[in-house]
């Protein structure tokens, strides 16, 4: 069965993710998560959209931490 359509209006918020499969990191080294907020800010202003908040905390087991 297809995912039901996101409804759509101005001024709305949406939820956005990312995740690695299996919840895997996606980012193995910083570099990799800086190139993706690169491209991030890059797409907010082609597409006119405003990102209201981030969770930064995608790949810190890469670094060595528990999450």
């Amino acid at each position: 069965m297809a995912r039901p359509l996101r409804i759509e209006y101005p001024g709305a918020y949406y939820h956005v993710m990312n995740r690695g499969l299996s919840r895997r990191d996606i980012f193995l080294q910083d570099k990799d998560r800086h190139t993706f907020l690169d491209l991030l800010g890059d797409i907010s202003r082609l597409w006119k959209i405003e990102i209201n908040t981030y969770w930064g905390s995608l790949g810190v087991r890469a670094r060595g931490h528990q999450g």
